[in-house]
């Protein structure tokens, strides 16, 4: 099946790099900052009109509150960027929050920030996808329109950049960015030049509305809650700062130091552009209510439902530069465009976080596989299935996602923080230099202020936006706690079982006999090389078993055994129902019951198709009676292929694609010098989920069809000599136990290896 995926894939995502060019896709500064901090730049979007439609809820005289609320996440953006860079020093290996939260405050707090970072992430993707679409149809109706069906394509799009590898999307996502923090700037710095040194009057187009006020002269602890309220929503521009810290590992070296840096760049520019949008929208009198169709009113009249309310960004930079002139669109485009990219942070950090999990046996191992461009594909590919189903489900609409957003973030941001106030005491402990003592005692009170902020930011959240969604994220986090868990939980049982005695146990005793079952149908080529490769193997005692499903199939059986003089006998299973398996499955078992210290070899022949569409052509029960047999104490199995013409064109098809370029070459490791090209003496008889003791499942079959092979005995040099892995990547084959089939062991060992 691999041929008719390869062409697309190499279209898709390119050409497989080796394991020894992972360097040469570590991010240099100056693409690490639009990659990893895209959705912290992009938040000044929408997170100033967030503080502003808070606000609303008192009138516009609440609206001078907003430079307070602005200097509050001016400080805590600092104070976090100031946090997170003692984090990319201390713990440079990526784990980010769930590094520091498990050394420092145990495994079960690491937990919890994983599962608030991976359902941070996910939400990420879909909050900066829907807005994003939305942003683009108020421009292209057809696009609101069919706004789900959009966003999948965006999301879409997004995961095949990324799976080419994360300079290259780095690439495609740095211009865009540029062009936005640039156009931000630009108009700023237009904006204080006309109106401090120009002294022009600038209009937003809101300017001559007036809000109705929800709640006429709040105080006391009504106004601090509101400003409270204001200020969670404000600190929106705080989503993804530790997206790069969980990302240290795709910098080029000094990983640390140039992570630091990125850090520092990444707060300067967002609080810059934050508190610049928030004095614009003040001086250009920029007018935003939560139901602006009620509440925002035109000569003392509501503007009605028709009315569209654009974001504050959009307000200024029309107030600024003009409605229709080219930096109004420019700044527009870009804005749109930097939402979709502000998912990328998102891309970059789930996997990072997800091959760490798994490393840590809280997920499953595939996660911590790189694909054929170094990327962790399997994250990136379940980061984007599961923000399509979050789009899916809530129709692509960001006022409802919003709802669900920032919890993560900063439970995350809390723990992570409360983690390096412990590691500062358990550092000043044991030092009695005194400037690292001074520099210790300051990380330790800026990690400690930042834990009292994230921690007050959170409970807002919690209380403000609980019913509205909130509720959904925190189930989001206890579902990935717990199946965390019960991996984890798994893969330690799995491997306190595995773990070999120091002295004799039953499975270093050697058995007292071992007992062959070849399983035939008719005789023909696979069935001869089978049976020659049976006798190679010289057990105690050697049976041919057939099973009695047609009797007149049965009879020619017998007479072809008997006039080709086959020294083995051959006994016949009844079968009154024509079942296959059971009866081989009982006998089988009758043999272990007999005689309990006697291994059992069942030999199942063979034949490999080239085709896909051949698999339909033949039954499956081999490898339903593989599948059972694997249930069975004391048994192997062995499979011995025999590879018709099709498998063998379908083999040098795939040498001739290996020769150009080898797919899953770098999760088996570059190809050795003075070694074939083509895979051989793999075990033919495993079967699918038989892997690794490292991976924590059995095996069931013996390396039957390895080197050795029926060739020696006269059935032919190909023979047992090629492994069902090295021949059936893209064929099914049949065994011979009464016209039982079995469809591509050698492709689902493959699967498994990749």
């Amino acid at each position: 099946m691999s041929k008719l995926t390869d062409v697309p894939k190499r279209i898709l995502i390119g050409r497989a790099l080796r394991s020894d060019r992972l360097g040469e896709t570590l991010l240099p500064k100056r693409i690490a900052l639009p990659v990893f901090a895209s959705d912290p730049l992009s938040s000044v979007a929408y997170a100033p009109g967030e503080v502003l439609l808070v606000l609303s809820i008192a009138g516009v005289s609440a609206y001078h509150f907003s430079p307070w609320i602005a200097l509050a996440v001016v400080v805590l953006m600092f104070t976090v960027v100031a946090s997170y860079r003692q984090n990319v020093h201390a713990y440079p290996s990526g784990g980010g929050d769930y590094e520091v939260a498990t050394t420092n405050l145990g495994p079960k707090a690491g937990l919890t920030v994983a599962s608030a970072l991976l359902v941070d992430y996910v939400l990420t993707v879909a909050v900066s996808i829907s807005s994003g679409i939305e942003n683009l149809g108020s421009a292209v109706p057809f696009v609101v329109e069919h706004k789900v069906a959009c966003a999948v394509a965006v999301i879409v799009l997004l995961t095949l950049m990324n799976l080419r590898g994360v300079k290259e999307s780095g690439k495609l996502f740095a211009i865009p960015t540029y062009v936005f923090v640039a156009g931000v700037f630009v108009m700023i710095a237009w904006g204080a030049f006309r109106g401090l040194v120009l002294d022009d009057q600038m209009r937003a187009p809101t300017a001559e509305y007036t809000i109705k006020a929800e709640h006429q002269g709040l105080a006391g602890f009504a106004l601090v809650f509101l400003m409270l309220r204001a200020f969670s929503s404000g600190c929106a521009a705080l989503t993804g700062v530790e997206a790069i810290s969980n990302g240290v590992p795709a910098f080029r070296k000094p990983k640390s130091k140039n992570a630091a840096s990125t850090l520092l760049a990444m707060g300067l520019l967002a609080v810059t552009m934050f508190c610049g949008i928030i004095a614009l929208a003040l001086v250009t009198k920029v007018r935003m209510a939560e139901n602006p169709a009620v509440d925002l009113l035109q000569n003392g009249v509501g503007v009605g439902a028709d009315y569209v309310q654009n974001p504050v960004i959009t307000q200024v930079a029309e107030a600024v530069f003009g409605k229709g002139s080219f930096f109004f669109v420019v700044l527009a485009a870009a804005t749109a465009l930097v939402l979709f990219l502000a998912a990328n942070t998102a891309y970059n950090g789930f996997p990072v976080l997800g091959s760490i999990l798994a490393q840590d046996r809280y997920l499953p191992r595939q996660l911590h596989t790189r694909g054929d461009r170094l990327a962790f594909s399997n994250g990136i590919v379940l980061l984007a299935g599961a923000a399509m189903l979050l789009v899916v489900i809530y129709g692509a609409d960001s006022t409802r996602l919003i709802q669900l957003y920032i919890v993560g973030v900063f439970v995350s941001f809390t723990l992570s923080q409360t983690g390096m106030v412990r590691h500062w005491n358990r550092h000043l402990a044991t030092e009695t230099d005194p400037a690292k003592r001074r520099h210790m005692v300051r990380s330790r009170a800026i990690n400690t202020f930042g834990a009292f902020f994230t921690g007050l930011v959170l409970v807002v959240v919690l209380v403000t936006k609980f019913t509205h969604g909130a509720w959904v994220a925190l189930l989001g986090m206890v579902i990935f706690y717990a199946t965390m868990t019960a991996i984890r939980r798994h893969y330690d049982g799995v491997a306190a079982e595995l773990v070999a005695p120091e002295g004799p146990s039953d499975d270093s005793v050697r058995p007292s006999r071992v007992h062959s079952v070849l399983l035939i149908s008719k005789i023909h080529r696979p069935a001869l090389r089978a049976l020659a490769y049976a006798k190679l193997m010289r057990s105690d005692t050697l049976e041919a078993l057939t099973v009695n499903v047609d009797p007149a199939e049965t009879n020619v059986l017998r007479e072809e055994w008997e006039r080709r003089g086959i020294d083995v006998p051959l006994k016949v299973l009844d079968s009154p129902y024509r079942e296959i398996t059971r009866p081989v499955i009982e006998y089988v078992k009758s043999l272990r019951r007999e005689s309990p210290r006697d291994a059992v070899s069942v030999i199942i022949p063979e034949y490999v198709v080239g085709h896909w569409y051949e698999h339909l052509l033949h039954n499956q029960s081999a490898l339903r009676l593989k599948g059972r047999l694997l249930f069975t104490p004391g048994v192997m199995v062995t499979s011995v292929p025999y590879q018709l013409q099709s498998s063998e064109a379908a083999k040098n098809r795939a040498r001739k694609r290996q020769e150009w370029n080898a797919p899953g070459a770098v999760r088996r490791g570059p190809l050795q010098e003075g070694h074939p090209k083509e895979p051989s003496g793999t075990a033919g008889g495993q079967t699918p989920g038989a892997g690794s003791p490292g991976e924590g499942t059995s095996t069931a079959g013996t390396s039957g069809a390895g080197k050795s092979g029926a060739g020696k005995s006269g059935a032919g040099s190909s023979g047992a000599g090629k492994s069902a892995a090295g021949t059936s990547g893209a064929g099914s084959s049949e065994a011979g136990a009464a016209g039982t089939g079995k469809s591509g062991t050698g492709s689902s060992e493959s699967d498994a290896k990749n």
